[in-house]
Formats: C-alpha cells, structure tokens, sequence
C-alpha cells in the first residue's frame, strides 16, 4: 500500500539512519537517506519524496537551520530531536515542521506519526485544489461578500463563502481546519484562550486527529496572518497561559 510513498531520512547518525530506513522498509515505504542538510537539497532537487525525517542536531549545519531554507512546496518534515523540551517542539513547529518527535523514540511511534501526517496531508490536498480553484475565480469577481462577514485590523473574514482578506482585498488561501482555528479567534477577541478552549471550539469532524494536529494548524495559520497586511501581531502568545486575538472584531467595517 505504501509502495509509491518515498522517505528521505536525514541524520549524521549512520546507525540511526540505518534503523529507521529498515524499519519503515519493512512496512513498506520506499526509503532514501542523507547524512545531512547539504546532501539532503541535493537530493531534493532531482528526486522526489512524499515525507522527510529530519534530524535536529547536527554539526555544521542544524535541522532547524535546513527547515527554514525548504520552499513552500517540500514535502511535511517530521523533526527528531535529542531535546524534547516543549520550547523546542514549538520553535520546530513554528518553523513549519509537521511533528516533533523526542531521540530516542519508538520506531513504530515515528511509523504511527508518519502515517497521520501523510493521511493529514492526502485529506488537504483535494481540499486544497478546490479551494484553490474556487477562491481564485471569487477573487477576480468585486467585492465578493456572502453579507456574513467579521472584520478586524482592516481584515475581512467572510463566514458565508469561507474566504479572508488582508487590508489590501488580497485573498489568504486558508485549509478548513486553518479557517475554524481563525473562526474560534475571531468569535473570541481580546481574551486569553487556552489550547483546550481552542479544540473546543475549532475541531470539526476529524476531531480525533484535529488534537494532534492543532499546534501545526496554528503555527500555519499565524505564518499567513503574517504574509498578508499587517498580520504580524493577530495573534499573540501568551507565555504559561495560552493565546490572545489582538485587535478588536466587528460585524461591519
């Protein structure tokens, strides 16, 4: 079943490398190692790979150092890390890693992560192109409004047609999950919201793989707050405690 899905494991470990490549071969994926960042975008470049497994601490050049440099269109990162702290799993999600994972770990823990994020990512993709599709032929349309809209900071969140723009009417591509998270936000300003109050109000019908998926649901949707207008502080965090929609949310401009 997993014949076709290809898996680039990164590490300076050579043991390690090894161990896992075995592993997962023996369930079934088709496995190719680096042992490190520089070897690893070599690799990018000619083949193709539906996951990565990325190492975190390696010399000369660190796993987080190589996240940053991947495009937009690398394939999800799973981080491995001898740190596990909550601080650095954060940074990594953050960063754009799909999942974060403790060294030493279970291999059929990493074999279970890998499996829910590449089924996260197979649900997204056919959700995507359609979105995709469907908000690029609303966005030539003027002043698209269903009349059920939340406005803050000059934004505009259509809730009718699931759409969001930035100051500028420039269109922010947003998955469901990404829309529910900035829903649950937008219908709660200006107050501390902890992650269980999140998953409260945001999950949908996949809430069993939502609470996993949260933290990366976050992370993304505060890196494209921050490619529109003035989206930088939308949401900010608020250390020991939780997180706070900044600007103030009306029904009209």
């Amino acid at each position: 079943m997993n014949l076709d899905t290809r898996i680039l494991i990164v590490d300076d470990d050579e043991g390690i490398r090894s161990l896992i490549g075995e592993f997962l071969a023996k369930h079934g994926y088709e496995t190719r190692t680096a042992a490190d960042p520089l070897e690893m975008r070599a690799m990018l470049a000619g083949e193709r790979f539906d996951l990565i497994v990325l190492d975190v601490m390696m010399p000369r050049e660190d796993g987080l150092t190589a996240l940053r440099q991947l495009g937009r269109d690398a394939p999800p990162v799973i981080m491995l890390s001898a740190v596990g702290s909550d601080v650095d799993r954060i940074v990594g999600l953050e960063m754009g890693a799909d999942d974060y994972l403790a060294k030493p770990c279970n291999p059929r823990e990493l074999l279970a992560r890998i499996r829910t994020v590449l089924r996260r990512r197979a649900a997204a993709e056919p959700d995507a192109a359609v979105t995709s599709n469907t908000t690029l032929a609303l966005a030539r349309v003027a002043d698209v409004d269903s009349g059920e809209c939340l406005h803050f900071a000059g934004w505009r969140m259509d809730l009718g047609l699931r759409l969001l723009f930035d100051p500028t009417n420039a269109l922010i591509s947003l998955s469901d999950g990404e829309f529910r998270l900035l829903r649950a936000f937008a219908e709660h300003p200006r107050r501390v919201l902890t992650r269980d109050q999140l998953l409260d109000w945001s999950r949908g019908e996949d809430s069993d793989h939502y609470d996993r998926a949260i933290d990366v649901q976050l992370s993304r949707l505060r890196r494209k707050l921050a490619d529109g207008q003035g989206g930088s502080d939308i949401i900010r965090t608020v250390r020991n405690e939780g997180y706070l929609f900044v600007p103030s949310v009306g029904p009209t401009n």
